[in-house]
Protein backbone atom coordinates (compact mmCIF):
# COMPACT_ATOMS: atom_id res chain seq x y z
CA UNK A 1 0.00 0.00 0.00
CA UNK A 2 0.86 3.61 -0.50
CA UNK A 3 1.78 5.40 2.90
CA UNK A 4 -0.10 7.90 4.03
CA UNK A 5 -0.15 10.03 6.95
CA UNK A 6 -2.90 10.81 8.59
CA UNK A 7 -2.40 13.84 11.16
CA UNK A 8 -0.35 17.00 10.13
CA UNK A 9 1.73 16.34 12.97
CA UNK A 10 3.40 13.45 11.90
CA UNK A 11 6.55 12.27 10.27
CA UNK A 12 7.26 9.16 8.17
CA UNK A 13 8.61 7.14 11.04
CA UNK A 14 10.27 4.81 8.87
CA UNK A 15 12.67 7.65 7.19
CA UNK A 16 16.08 8.45 8.64
CA UNK A 17 16.20 11.53 7.27
CA UNK A 18 13.76 12.46 10.46
CA UNK A 19 16.72 11.31 12.50
CA UNK A 20 19.97 13.01 13.81
CA UNK A 21 21.70 9.88 13.80
CA UNK A 22 22.51 10.06 17.47
CA UNK A 23 24.54 6.93 18.94
CA UNK A 24 23.03 4.33 21.02
CA UNK A 25 25.86 3.98 23.70
CA UNK A 26 25.53 0.68 25.79
CA UNK A 27 26.47 2.42 29.00
CA UNK A 28 22.76 4.19 28.95
CA UNK A 29 21.66 0.19 30.01
CA UNK A 30 23.63 -0.40 33.04
CA UNK A 31 25.31 2.89 34.37
CA UNK A 32 24.58 4.39 37.61
CA UNK A 33 25.41 8.02 36.16
CA UNK A 34 22.82 7.71 33.71
CA UNK A 35 20.29 6.45 35.61
CA UNK A 36 20.76 9.69 37.74
CA UNK A 37 20.72 12.18 34.92
CA UNK A 38 17.58 10.30 33.61
CA UNK A 39 16.15 10.79 37.43
CA UNK A 40 17.44 14.78 37.44
CA UNK A 41 16.48 15.86 33.78
CA UNK A 42 13.70 13.46 32.37
CA UNK A 43 11.19 11.06 35.01
CA UNK A 44 11.03 14.67 36.93
CA UNK A 45 9.65 16.23 33.64
CA UNK A 46 7.19 14.35 32.32
CA UNK A 47 3.57 13.14 32.52
CA UNK A 48 3.02 9.85 34.37
CA UNK A 49 -0.12 7.68 34.69
CA UNK A 50 -0.77 7.03 38.44
CA UNK A 51 -3.94 4.92 37.93
CA UNK A 52 -7.44 5.03 36.19
CA UNK A 53 -10.39 7.51 36.82
CA UNK A 54 -12.34 4.73 37.91
CA UNK A 55 -10.37 4.46 40.95
CA UNK A 56 -11.57 7.37 42.29
CA UNK A 57 -15.27 7.49 42.12
CA UNK A 58 -16.19 9.66 45.38
CA UNK A 59 -14.89 12.14 47.35
CA UNK A 60 -12.03 10.51 49.64
CA UNK A 61 -11.25 7.77 47.23
CA UNK A 62 -7.18 8.12 46.23
CA UNK A 63 -4.70 6.14 44.79
CA UNK A 64 -0.96 5.97 45.69
CA UNK A 65 1.62 5.78 42.80
CA UNK A 66 5.23 4.51 43.88
CA UNK A 67 7.79 5.89 41.36
CA UNK A 68 11.48 5.08 42.08
CA UNK A 69 12.46 6.88 45.72
CA UNK A 70 9.53 8.90 45.18
CA UNK A 71 5.91 8.38 46.00
CA UNK A 72 2.47 10.50 44.93
CA UNK A 73 -1.14 10.61 46.20
CA UNK A 74 -3.66 11.53 44.05
CA UNK A 75 -7.25 12.40 45.91
CA UNK A 76 -10.55 12.90 44.84
CA UNK A 77 -11.80 16.43 46.90
CA UNK A 78 -15.27 17.15 48.02
CA UNK A 79 -15.53 19.37 44.53
CA UNK A 80 -15.24 16.18 42.51
CA UNK A 81 -12.13 17.41 41.30
CA UNK A 82 -8.41 15.47 41.79
CA UNK A 83 -5.32 17.02 43.17
CA UNK A 84 -2.20 15.04 43.99
CA UNK A 85 0.65 15.40 46.84
CA UNK A 86 3.82 13.87 47.68
CA UNK A 87 3.70 11.10 49.73
CA UNK A 88 5.65 12.31 52.90
CA UNK A 89 4.01 14.02 55.89
CA UNK A 90 4.58 17.97 56.25
CA UNK A 91 6.81 17.52 60.00
CA UNK A 92 9.31 15.01 59.20
CA UNK A 93 8.70 13.47 56.09
CA UNK A 94 7.35 9.58 56.93
CA UNK A 95 5.01 8.24 54.19
CA UNK A 96 1.50 9.06 55.32
CA UNK A 97 0.11 6.05 53.14
CA UNK A 98 0.42 2.79 51.08
CA UNK A 99 -1.92 1.33 49.03
CA UNK A 100 -4.73 2.85 47.76
CA UNK A 101 -8.07 3.57 49.78
CA UNK A 102 -10.73 6.12 50.77
CA UNK A 103 -10.71 8.27 53.82
CA UNK A 104 -11.51 11.84 54.59
CA UNK A 105 -8.10 12.97 56.29
CA UNK A 106 -4.93 10.85 56.46
CA UNK A 107 -3.14 10.73 59.78
CA UNK A 108 0.77 10.10 60.05
CA UNK A 109 1.77 6.48 61.68
CA UNK A 110 4.80 8.02 63.39
CA UNK A 111 3.60 11.29 64.87
CA UNK A 112 -0.10 11.65 64.65
CA UNK A 113 -0.03 14.84 62.13
CA UNK A 114 -3.48 14.68 60.60
CA UNK A 115 -4.27 16.32 56.73
CA UNK A 116 -7.12 16.44 55.23
CA UNK A 117 -7.84 15.32 51.88
CA UNK A 118 -7.15 18.34 49.95
CA UNK A 119 -2.77 18.68 51.67
CA UNK A 120 -3.97 21.41 54.54
CA UNK A 121 -2.76 20.25 58.13
CA UNK A 122 -5.92 20.32 60.30
CA UNK A 123 -4.47 18.31 63.91
CA UNK A 124 -1.38 17.61 65.61
CA UNK A 125 0.04 15.89 68.72
CA UNK A 126 1.09 19.06 71.19
CA UNK A 127 -0.05 22.01 69.16
CA UNK A 128 0.94 24.59 71.94
CA UNK A 129 4.48 22.79 71.85
CA UNK A 130 5.91 24.64 68.64
CA UNK A 131 8.24 27.49 69.45
CA UNK A 132 7.60 28.72 65.74
CA UNK A 133 4.02 28.58 66.44
CA UNK A 134 1.38 26.07 65.85
CA UNK A 135 2.28 24.02 62.62
CA UNK A 136 -1.80 23.94 61.64
CA UNK A 137 -2.58 26.67 58.89
CA UNK A 138 1.24 26.64 58.56
CA UNK A 139 1.90 23.33 57.03
CA UNK A 140 0.52 21.27 53.97
CA UNK A 141 1.60 18.98 52.03
CA UNK A 142 3.59 19.98 48.63
CA UNK A 143 1.55 19.28 45.75
CA UNK A 144 2.41 17.99 42.22
CA UNK A 145 0.02 18.45 39.03
CA UNK A 146 -3.11 16.62 38.47
CA UNK A 147 -5.17 16.19 35.17
CA UNK A 148 -6.58 13.97 33.26
CA UNK A 149 -7.07 12.50 29.62
CA UNK A 150 -8.30 8.42 27.94
CA UNK A 151 -9.60 7.85 31.60
CA UNK A 152 -6.16 7.59 33.13
CA UNK A 153 -4.96 9.71 35.95
CA UNK A 154 -1.64 11.71 35.10
CA UNK A 155 0.33 14.31 37.29
CA UNK A 156 4.02 16.08 36.35
CA UNK A 157 6.56 16.55 39.21
CA UNK A 158 7.28 19.94 37.21
CA UNK A 159 5.91 22.95 37.46
CA UNK A 160 7.02 23.47 33.69
CA UNK A 161 6.35 20.88 32.30
CA UNK A 162 4.05 21.32 29.18
CA UNK A 163 0.16 21.19 29.96
CA UNK A 164 -0.90 17.56 29.59
CA UNK A 165 -2.90 17.46 26.26
CA UNK A 166 -0.22 19.63 24.77
CA UNK A 167 2.40 16.90 26.08
CA UNK A 168 0.50 13.86 24.72
CA UNK A 169 -0.16 16.01 21.48
CA UNK A 170 -1.71 14.94 18.95
CA UNK A 171 -2.85 11.22 20.63
CA UNK A 172 -5.68 12.96 22.05
CA UNK A 173 -7.00 14.65 18.70
CA UNK A 174 -5.81 11.30 16.73
CA UNK A 175 -8.07 8.68 19.84
CA UNK A 176 -10.64 11.53 19.69
CA UNK A 177 -13.83 8.73 19.12
CA UNK A 178 -12.13 6.14 21.12
CA UNK A 179 -14.17 5.94 25.08
CA UNK A 180 -11.43 4.70 26.77
CA UNK A 181 -12.66 6.36 29.91
CA UNK A 182 -15.22 3.30 29.31
CA UNK A 183 -12.71 0.67 29.55
CA UNK A 184 -12.39 -2.05 32.24
CA UNK A 185 -9.17 -3.13 33.39
CA UNK A 186 -9.95 -6.94 33.74
CA UNK A 187 -6.10 -7.76 34.17
CA UNK A 188 -3.11 -5.97 36.33
CA UNK A 189 -0.01 -7.38 36.70
CA UNK A 190 3.27 -5.78 38.02
CA UNK A 191 6.22 -8.12 37.19
CA UNK A 192 10.08 -7.49 38.53
CA UNK A 193 12.47 -8.52 35.50
CA UNK A 194 16.11 -7.93 35.07
CA UNK A 195 16.59 -5.47 32.59
CA UNK A 196 16.80 -1.90 31.97
CA UNK A 197 13.83 0.09 31.51
CA UNK A 198 14.71 0.68 27.95
CA UNK A 199 14.23 -2.57 26.54
CA UNK A 200 10.86 -1.95 26.68
CA UNK A 201 11.18 1.16 24.89
CA UNK A 202 13.58 -0.07 22.45
CA UNK A 203 10.75 -3.28 21.75
CA UNK A 204 7.44 -1.26 21.50
CA UNK A 205 9.04 0.77 19.22
CA UNK A 206 9.69 -1.75 16.68
CA UNK A 207 7.81 -4.47 15.22
CA UNK A 208 10.73 -6.17 13.24
CA UNK A 209 11.08 -8.32 16.01
CA UNK A 210 7.56 -9.87 15.83
CA UNK A 211 7.86 -12.23 13.02
CA UNK A 212 10.74 -14.05 15.17
CA UNK A 213 9.64 -13.84 18.31
CA UNK A 214 5.62 -13.26 17.94
CA UNK A 215 4.58 -16.13 15.38
CA UNK A 216 1.19 -16.26 16.32
CA UNK A 217 0.48 -12.52 15.52
CA UNK A 218 1.28 -11.92 11.61
CA UNK A 219 -1.80 -14.60 11.17
CA UNK A 220 -4.25 -12.06 12.91
CA UNK A 221 -2.52 -8.92 12.46
CA UNK A 222 -0.64 -7.96 9.00
CA UNK A 223 2.66 -6.60 10.61
CA UNK A 224 4.39 -6.60 7.09
CA UNK A 225 6.76 -3.48 7.20
CA UNK A 226 5.43 -2.43 3.47
CA UNK A 227 1.71 -2.26 4.06
CA UNK A 228 2.16 -0.66 7.55
CA UNK A 229 2.46 3.35 8.24
CA UNK A 230 4.76 4.40 10.51
CA UNK A 231 4.41 7.79 13.07
CA UNK A 232 6.48 10.14 14.72
CA UNK A 233 5.34 13.25 16.59
CA UNK A 234 7.37 16.19 17.82
CA UNK A 235 6.75 15.48 22.05
CA UNK A 236 8.56 11.92 21.51
CA UNK A 237 5.58 9.56 20.77
CA UNK A 238 4.92 7.62 18.14
CA UNK A 239 2.89 4.63 16.52
CA UNK A 240 2.36 1.95 13.57
CA UNK A 241 -1.05 1.46 11.87
CA UNK A 242 -1.13 -2.28 11.10
CA UNK A 243 -3.57 -3.89 8.75
CA UNK A 244 -6.40 -5.95 11.07
CA UNK A 245 -5.91 -8.72 8.40
CA UNK A 246 -3.74 -11.50 7.94
CA UNK A 247 -0.47 -11.49 6.73
CA UNK A 248 0.14 -12.47 2.88
CA UNK A 249 3.36 -14.40 3.56
CA UNK A 250 2.39 -15.98 6.74
CA UNK A 251 -0.11 -19.14 6.99
CA UNK A 252 -1.17 -21.19 10.00
CA UNK A 253 0.19 -24.74 10.51
CA UNK A 254 -1.27 -27.36 7.88
CA UNK A 255 -4.89 -28.45 9.10
CA UNK A 256 -5.40 -25.55 11.63
CA UNK A 257 -8.31 -23.53 11.57
CA UNK A 258 -7.29 -20.29 10.63
CA UNK A 259 -8.12 -17.45 13.15
CA UNK A 260 -9.41 -15.04 11.27
CA UNK A 261 -12.45 -17.24 9.78
CA UNK A 262 -13.85 -17.15 13.51
CA UNK A 263 -13.82 -13.32 13.12
CA UNK A 264 -15.57 -13.41 9.91
CA UNK A 265 -18.05 -16.08 11.25
CA UNK A 266 -18.75 -13.75 14.32
CA UNK A 267 -19.89 -10.89 12.17
CA UNK A 268 -22.05 -13.03 9.26
CA UNK A 269 -19.37 -13.67 6.93
CA UNK A 270 -19.24 -17.03 5.48
CA UNK A 271 -15.20 -17.42 5.05
CA UNK A 272 -15.81 -20.18 2.48
CA UNK A 273 -16.78 -17.82 -0.13
CA UNK A 274 -13.82 -16.49 -1.12
CA UNK A 275 -11.71 -18.47 -3.56
CA UNK A 276 -8.31 -18.31 -2.09
CA UNK A 277 -6.12 -17.17 1.34
CA UNK A 278 -5.28 -14.14 -0.75
CA UNK A 279 -8.62 -13.06 -1.46
CA UNK A 280 -10.27 -14.01 2.15
CA UNK A 281 -7.18 -11.39 3.65
CA UNK A 282 -7.82 -8.78 1.34
CA UNK A 283 -11.25 -8.71 0.64
CA UNK A 284 -12.40 -10.31 3.95
CA UNK A 285 -10.89 -7.52 5.33
CA UNK A 286 -13.15 -4.93 3.35
CA UNK A 287 -16.01 -6.89 4.12
CA UNK A 288 -15.33 -7.11 7.84
CA UNK A 289 -15.23 -3.26 7.99
CA UNK A 290 -18.75 -2.84 6.57
CA UNK A 291 -20.39 -5.81 8.75
CA UNK A 292 -18.92 -4.13 11.72
CA UNK A 293 -20.40 -0.76 10.49
CA UNK A 294 -23.90 -2.04 9.83
CA UNK A 295 -24.20 -4.46 13.06
CA UNK A 296 -22.09 -2.71 15.60
CA UNK A 297 -24.95 -1.39 17.64
CA UNK A 298 -27.12 -4.96 17.25
CA UNK A 299 -24.36 -6.50 18.35
CA UNK A 300 -24.12 -4.45 21.72
CA UNK A 301 -20.47 -2.92 20.36
CA UNK A 302 -21.75 0.56 21.86
CA UNK A 303 -18.44 1.93 21.15
CA UNK A 304 -17.96 1.79 17.59
CA UNK A 305 -20.38 4.65 17.18
CA UNK A 306 -17.98 7.23 16.41
CA UNK A 307 -15.12 5.38 15.17
CA UNK A 308 -13.59 5.53 11.35
CA UNK A 309 -13.39 2.48 9.27
CA UNK A 310 -9.79 2.42 10.14
CA UNK A 311 -10.42 2.32 13.42
CA UNK A 312 -12.75 -0.67 13.39
CA UNK A 313 -10.09 -3.23 12.35
CA UNK A 314 -6.67 -1.90 12.31
CA UNK A 315 -4.39 -2.90 14.79
CA UNK A 316 -2.48 0.76 15.60
CA UNK A 317 0.08 0.41 18.80
CA UNK A 318 1.26 3.92 20.11
CA UNK A 319 4.03 4.19 22.57
CA UNK A 320 4.18 7.26 24.60
CA UNK A 321 7.48 8.88 25.37
CA UNK A 322 9.41 7.61 27.35
CA UNK A 323 7.91 4.04 28.95
CA UNK A 324 4.03 4.03 28.01
CA UNK A 325 2.55 1.62 24.94
CA UNK A 326 -0.73 1.38 24.10
CA UNK A 327 -2.95 -0.81 21.56
CA UNK A 328 -6.16 0.62 21.11
CA UNK A 329 -8.77 -1.91 19.17
CA UNK A 330 -11.94 -1.09 18.91
CA UNK A 331 -12.76 -4.07 21.19
CA UNK A 332 -10.40 -2.57 23.86
CA UNK A 333 -6.56 -1.89 25.32
CA UNK A 334 -3.72 -3.59 25.65
CA UNK A 335 -1.54 -1.10 28.04
CA UNK A 336 1.99 -1.51 29.19
CA UNK A 337 3.81 0.92 31.17
CA UNK A 338 7.89 0.00 32.42
CA UNK A 339 9.37 2.02 35.18
CA UNK A 340 12.80 1.76 36.22
CA UNK A 341 14.05 0.30 39.89
CA UNK A 342 14.79 2.49 42.36
CA UNK A 343 18.57 2.20 42.72
CA UNK A 344 19.48 -0.95 40.29
CA UNK A 345 20.13 0.36 36.47
CA UNK A 346 19.70 -3.76 35.28
CA UNK A 347 16.24 -4.26 36.79
CA UNK A 348 13.09 -2.71 35.91
CA UNK A 349 9.15 -3.04 36.83
CA UNK A 350 6.82 -3.93 34.04
CA UNK A 351 2.81 -3.09 34.08
CA UNK A 352 0.26 -5.09 31.99
CA UNK A 353 -2.93 -4.12 31.80
CA UNK A 354 -5.68 -5.80 30.01
CA UNK A 355 -8.60 -3.25 29.36
CA UNK A 356 -12.14 -3.93 27.12
CA UNK A 357 -15.14 -2.08 26.19
CA UNK A 358 -17.88 -3.55 28.20
CA UNK A 359 -20.32 -5.65 25.88
CA UNK A 360 -23.92 -6.34 27.66
CA UNK A 361 -24.24 -10.15 28.08
CA UNK A 362 -20.40 -10.57 27.87
CA UNK A 363 -18.66 -12.45 30.89
CA UNK A 364 -15.18 -13.23 29.15
CA UNK A 365 -12.80 -11.02 26.78
CA UNK A 366 -9.87 -13.04 24.96
CA UNK A 367 -7.70 -10.71 23.17
CA UNK A 368 -6.85 -11.56 19.63
CA UNK A 369 -3.26 -12.38 19.99
CA UNK A 370 -4.08 -14.42 22.83
CA UNK A 371 -5.93 -18.06 23.77
CA UNK A 372 -7.06 -17.89 27.63
CA UNK A 373 -10.28 -15.74 28.49
CA UNK A 374 -10.56 -13.06 31.23
CA UNK A 375 -13.56 -12.27 33.30
CA UNK A 376 -15.31 -9.54 32.41
CA UNK A 377 -14.42 -7.61 35.84
CA UNK A 378 -12.26 -4.94 37.24
CA UNK A 379 -8.88 -6.70 38.60
CA UNK A 380 -6.94 -6.76 41.62
CA UNK A 381 -3.48 -5.93 41.23
CA UNK A 382 -0.67 -8.74 41.39
CA UNK A 383 3.28 -8.22 41.83
CA UNK A 384 5.21 -11.51 40.45
CA UNK A 385 8.36 -11.75 39.72
CA UNK A 386 9.52 -12.92 36.29
CA UNK A 387 12.31 -15.92 38.27
CA UNK A 388 12.85 -17.13 34.67
CA UNK A 389 9.21 -17.18 33.27
CA UNK A 390 8.17 -19.37 36.51
CA UNK A 391 6.51 -16.37 37.78
CA UNK A 392 4.51 -15.42 35.01
CA UNK A 393 3.47 -19.45 33.56
CA UNK A 394 -0.18 -18.05 33.69
CA UNK A 395 0.68 -15.68 30.54
CA UNK A 396 2.67 -17.82 28.27
CA UNK A 397 0.09 -17.60 25.89
CA UNK A 398 0.55 -13.24 25.43
CA UNK A 399 3.22 -11.39 23.29
CA UNK A 400 4.50 -9.59 26.59
CA UNK A 401 5.78 -13.30 27.83
CA UNK A 402 7.61 -14.03 24.88
CA UNK A 403 8.97 -10.10 25.57
CA UNK A 404 10.04 -10.58 28.37
CA UNK A 405 11.87 -14.22 27.64
CA UNK A 406 14.26 -11.69 25.73
CA UNK A 407 15.11 -9.56 28.83
CA UNK A 408 18.09 -11.02 30.48
CA UNK A 409 19.79 -12.26 26.84
CA UNK A 410 19.47 -8.69 26.26
CA UNK A 411 21.13 -7.15 29.27
CA UNK A 412 24.25 -9.84 29.17
CA UNK A 413 24.43 -8.22 24.99
CA UNK A 414 24.80 -4.72 26.59
CA UNK A 415 27.51 -5.24 29.13
CA UNK A 416 29.29 -7.48 26.59
CA UNK A 417 32.26 -6.66 24.63
CA UNK A 418 30.89 -7.60 21.49
CA UNK A 419 28.28 -4.59 21.90
CA UNK A 420 27.98 -2.88 18.50
CA UNK A 421 26.26 0.37 17.28
CA UNK A 422 22.41 -1.04 16.36
CA UNK A 423 22.54 -1.70 12.60
CA UNK A 424 18.68 -0.65 12.20
CA UNK A 425 16.35 -1.66 9.74
CA UNK A 426 14.33 1.29 8.41
CA UNK A 427 11.38 -0.27 10.32
CA UNK A 428 13.61 0.59 13.25
CA UNK A 429 14.00 4.19 13.26
CA UNK A 430 11.32 4.67 15.90
CA UNK A 431 14.28 3.05 18.28
CA UNK A 432 16.93 5.82 17.49
CA UNK A 433 14.21 8.47 17.50
CA UNK A 434 13.07 7.58 21.28
CA UNK A 435 16.94 7.82 22.28
CA UNK A 436 16.97 11.17 20.56
CA UNK A 437 14.18 12.30 22.24
CA UNK A 438 16.01 11.52 25.57
CA UNK A 439 18.91 12.46 24.97
CA UNK A 440 17.35 16.04 24.04
CA UNK A 441 15.78 15.83 27.69
CA UNK A 442 19.24 14.64 29.67
CA UNK A 443 21.02 17.77 27.83
CA UNK A 444 18.04 20.20 29.17
CA UNK A 445 15.70 20.76 25.95
CA UNK A 446 13.23 18.90 26.39
CA UNK A 447 10.50 18.87 23.49
CA UNK A 448 7.88 21.40 24.07
CA UNK A 449 9.76 23.70 25.93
Amino acid sequence: MTETITHPMAMNGKDPRNLRGDPITPDRYYSREWMQREWDHMWTKVWHIAGRQNELQEPGDYIVHNFMHESVIIAKQQDGSLKGFYNACAHRAQKLVWTKGAQDSWTCPYHGWVFSIDGSLIDACDRDDFPQGDPVGKRNLIEVRVDTWGGFVWYTMDDETPPLLKYLEPLPDIYRNHPFETLVRIRQVRVALNVNWKFASDNFNESYHTRTAHPQVPPVIDQDHFTSRYEMFPMGHARIIQMGRPSLRDRVPEGKEHPFKATLRFWGIDPEQYPDYETMAMQGWLDLKAAKRMLWKEKGFLQYENMSDEDLTESPFGVLFPNVAFGASSDGMSFFRWEPHPSDPEKSYFDYWMMAYPIEGKGEYVHRTASKPYEFKEAELELREYDGGLGVMDLEDTVVFQDWGLTEGQQAGWRSRGYQEPYLAAQETRVRRFHEILHDYLDGKPPGR
